[in-house]
């Protein structure tokens, strides 16, 4: 089969390798559409999970099931299924300790596609423990809004979940790409009152506000503490969502959150080529560390349960995640362009999807 891999550090490329097997509880997945991600700019571009040699990237698709192991119950060949970025081990007893995203074989092991194994970006990928980490695709969503479900959404909703939002509360979204605009709509689902979005571009901008943002902050026209601070009359938000970023958003999240507040982080702080080993915490901003100000930060979940609680959302008229794709591909070939895309960041790209015709 066909895949589009990480040759090495700074170097993408297509490669032919063995269809994958499944296994008893496993499936063998085609792709119907695909969307390329930032965190895959960040492996191959920067070094982010270190050295890889001939791995296939990609982690968000939805497909077409073409075969099932002998256990798999609720899935046949031909179902159409999302299948979510992160994949747990579920039959593992660590699983039970409540962290299905971590503790699958150790910390982030349950993100396996283009981390510790082949990802998406081919024309056949493994999923395993397929009854847990697979969802039926229905009818009434499209694969645009489908693929945008399996890591945009799940991790912008999970940064609102990990920021514990209180109804009625401000809350800040530092970073506004695709990942930053699911915090703003999770943040507005979870009862936020005034809701500021951080950004640049025009296109995040009008996106934001469709899914509840209240003030748009321009970071080039002045730091976005700074303004936020003006608009709050110096008291700051109740909670902050870090979206996207380099490592100084962290900074900008303790500055901006009340005491007693709590920051939910989302962000991948992916640069690996150079010396950032500690993200900042300023010392006075967090009272000398007795401000009561929480951090909490998280890999995205996934599973089928998430997936299938995301559904409802979409099908429920809740909130359109297809908002966010803004380029759309036909053929297999484009996968490429589109991680291209997704390193170039253009001014009109939140997100591109790549449509598989059969």
């Amino acid at each position: 089969m066909k895949g589009l891999a990480m040759l090495g550090f700074d170097k993408i490329g297509w490669i032919e390798k063995e269809k994958p097997q499944a296994g008893p509880f496993d499936a063998i997945v085609k792709p119907l559409a695909l969307a390329p991600c930032t965190s895959d700019v960040h492996t191959v571009y920067e070094g982010a999970l270190g050295e890889r040699t001939d791995l296939i990237l990609g982690h968000e698709a939805v497909g077409i099931i073409d075969e099932v192991g002998s256990e798999v119950k609720d899935f046949k060949p031909g179902d159409r299924v999302i299948v979510p970025a992160i994949t747990p081990d579920w039959r593992k007893l660590p699983v039970e300790l409540g962290v299905p995203a971590q503790h699958s074989e150790g910390m982030l092991t349950g993100w396996k596609y283009s981390n510790i194994k082949d990802g998406v970006f081919a024309e056949f990928f493994h999923v395993n423990d397929a009854d847990m980490n697979l969802a039926h695709l229905p009818d009434d969503l499209t694969l645009e809004q489908a693929v945008m479900l399996t890591d945009m959404m799940t991790t912008g909703f999970h940064g609102a979940e990990l920021a514990d939002i209180q109804l009625g509360a401000s809350v800040a979204v530092l970073g506004i790409g695709p990942v930053g605009l699911m915090a703003v709509a999770g943040a507005r689902l979870r009862g936020a009152g005034r809701l500021f979005a951080v950004g640049n571009r025009e296109i995040t901008f009008k996106v934001a506000v469709e899914y509840g943002a209240t003030d748009c902050i321009d970071y080039k026209k002045g730091d976005p503490v700074e303004q936020i601070m003006e608009k709050t009359d110096g008291f700051g938000v109740d909670h902050v969502i870090i979206g996207g970023g380099p490592a100084t958003a962290m900074a900008q999240a303790v500055k901006l959150v009340k005491p007693g507040g709590t920051i939910g982080n989302v962000n991948y702080y992916g640069s690996g080529f150079d010396s950032h080993d500690y993200i900042p915490v300023p010392r006075m901003a967090w009272g000398s560390g007795m401000a009561h100000k929480t951090i909490r930060g998280g890999l995205c979940p996934g599973g089928r349960a998430r997936m299938e609680r995301l559904i409802e959302l979409v099908r429920n008229k809740r909130v359109d995640p297809g908002l966010l794709v803004t380029h759309v591909k036909h053929g297999f070939e484009h996968v490429e362009e589109g991680i291209l895309l997704m390193k170039d960041k253009p001014k009109d790209l939140i997100k591109p999807v790549i449509i598989i015709d059969y």
